[in-house]
């Protein structure tokens, strides 16, 4: 079993840092459903439930113009796979600062 370095931001909380198996069903237990991918980078995917909205999942936080709900993972991708994340997270926070933010509030 491999490990990738990644972020996972939940719903009124800042992202922590963390090494996820990079298994289908460990990531799909990280976001409490089926994977659903958002590129926002060449290299570089947010992963969450396909089906939150749906499931009514509270707000999380909006990324490059995405609303989403619900647990999400950040992680990079290598030709196709999921692998670390392509930088430091610290970096991350400086290029993404509005997943740092915290917000309570359910969008409809």
């Amino acid at each position: 079993m491999s490990y990738i370095s990644a972020l996972i931001k939940r719903p009124g909380e800042i992202p922590r840092h963390v090494n996820l198996s990079d298994s289908l069903e460990a990531l799909q237990k990280s976001v409490d459903g089926y994977i659903e991918t958002i590129k926002i980078a060449n290299d570089l995917v947010i992963l969450c439930d396909e089906d939150g909205k749906l499931k009514e999942k509270p707000y999380n936080c909006t990324i490059c113009g995405y609303e989403l709900v619900g647990d999400i993972v950040i992680v990079g991708m290598d030709g196709g796979e999921f692998a670390d994340l392509p930088v430091d997270w610290k970096i991350l926070k400086k290029l993404l600062p509005r997943l740092w933010e915290v917000n309570d509030a359910k969008r409809t």
